[in-house]
């Protein structure tokens, strides 16, 4: 079982609803590691790692987010794999 790892960007009315607490709810149900952190554009930025199709489900949740997220849109490129041990979120907002 090959694990990726994946940087995702995600626009929109995503910084103040619940996007990364939920995030992390979802990536743990798939048992994806990584993190998620608001960043002082606006966005959120999340680096995951787990299988192709634990991914996959997390990507397109990614599209839609928590019920009060807008997402516009979403950047996705593969990077190395750093081997994390849990998914965590960023409690300082920068």
């Amino acid at each position: 079982m090959e694990i990726k790892h994946l940087n995702i960007k995600i626009y929109g009315l995503v910084q103040g609803v619940f996007f990364r607490v939920t995030a992390k709810e979802k990536a743990e149900s798939l048992g994806i590691k990584g993190f998620a952190k608001n960043e002082k554009s606006g966005t959120v930025y999340i680096e995951t790692e787990g299988t192709d199709e634990n991914l996959e489900k997390f990507l397109r949740w990614c599209k839609d987010g928590p019920e009060a997220a807008q997402v516009e849109k979403i950047e996705v490129s593969e990077g190395p794999v750093k081997n994390f041990k849990t998914f965590n979120r960023d409690f300082a907002d920068f």
